[in-house]
């Protein structure tokens, strides 16, 4: 069946089990996102971006299912379920009757002016949130799993793929950055790699990775008179599997990007206070690079896609050049 069909059917208050106040819809390149008054349903786009495959309905229901599994040890109330979008007739509706023809992921609605992206451009983002923040990263590293599969991530064969494919895919655009600087960020990142392959290791073996987050950053937590943190990655253990070092530097990186070094390092320390796990400090920059890197690698796919407007193109060109800066930065600590 056409997905374009239900989503047509979703704009729609009678296609809801519920009284719905009104329907506003949020889209990336990978879920349209249905907002209610009260609830938010997510629905994943039939395609298959390499990285992620949800071409078939089997599969969007798995990782609806893997996206409420790993959410929920983060933000328990926020993520309900999955419920099955069903079709009989003309009629195409939330649990209604009929054939399933699609699933959604069914949250609360939160206000989008409490991203903390958002507070923190204001300066609304306290020493409180930032020690509960990592009150809670703690403790769903906790709980999350470091299995023999996950801890495979954890191999120098891998950090060093992710590195090489981040090299390979920002040739084009390394007048952004500068020629020097990218080879001086690839010499110091390859240095460290081959340095420190028994330290990798050693914190393989010792369940430093975990099934994380993936995307910890601004942009995925909401505060309001609680903390969510949400959208973890659930669709390639490639990216969600990792070092805790590489969760912690992301979300440091983008409080450092942010010019709250204040908070960044509040942030580090109060994790680390919580965890007893002292060699993060010698992984940060490293990850914080990494994390800075993909970021300005992301802003210059944007560049090259055609389909983006020129404002949105404008203000990629601009973080790529920010990120690019702030990478190199971390890179002369390494």
């Amino acid at each position: 069946m056409d997905q374009t069909e239900v989503i047509e059917a979703l704009k729609n208050k009678d296609a809801y089990d519920e009284e719905v106040e009104k329907i506003e819809i949020l889209q990336t390149h990978i879920s349209y996102v249905f907002l209610t008054g009260k609830y938010a349903y997510k629905v994943k786009k039939a395609v298959n971006l390499g990285f992620l495959d949800y071409t078939t309905l089997e599969k969007r229901k798995f990782f609806c299912e893997e996206e409420v599994r790993i959410n929920s040890l983060l933000s328990e109330d926020m993520y309900i379920g999955v419920v099955p979008i069903n079709k009989k007739g003309d009629k195409i509706k939330i649990r209604g009757e009929g054939k399933t023809v699609e699933y959604a992921v069914k949250m609360l609605e939160m206000p989008q002016e409490s991203i903390m992206t958002n507070l923190l451009i204001k300066n609304r983002v306290n020493d409180k949130h930032i020690k509960e923040i990592a009150k809670i990263i703690h403790k769903f590293h906790e709980k999350t799993r470091s299995d023999k599969e996950v801890k495979e991530y954890g191999r120098t064969k891998y950090i060093l793929a992710n590195w090489v494919q981040n090299f390979d895919q920002t040739k084009e655009f390394k007048k952004f950055l500068g020629e020097d600087k990218y080879f001086y960020i690839k010499d110091k990142v390859m240095e460290f790699i081959e340095k420190n392959k028994e330290f990798f290791e050693k914190r393989r073996k010792n369940c430093r990775v975990k099934e994380c987050h993936g995307d910890l950053h601004s942009g995925n937590i909401f505060i309001t008179d609680k903390i969510y943190i949400f959208d973890a990655i659930e669709f390639n253990k490639a990216f969600s599997c990792s070092d805790v070092a590489n969760e912690v530097a992301f979300l440091a990186m983008d409080l450092d990007f942010h010019g709250r070094k204040d908070l960044s390092e509040l942030f580090i320390n109060e994790y680390i206070k919580l965890s007893g796990d002292s060699e993060i400090y010698k992984l940060l920059d490293f990850y914080k690079c990494y994390r800075a890197y993909v970021r300005a690698k992301v802003n210059c796919f944007k560049l090259a896609d055609m389909h983006v407007p020129d404002h949105e193109r404008k203000e990629a060109k601009e973080l790529a050049k920010k990120y690019f800066d702030l990478a190199h930065e971390y890179a002369k600590f390494i």
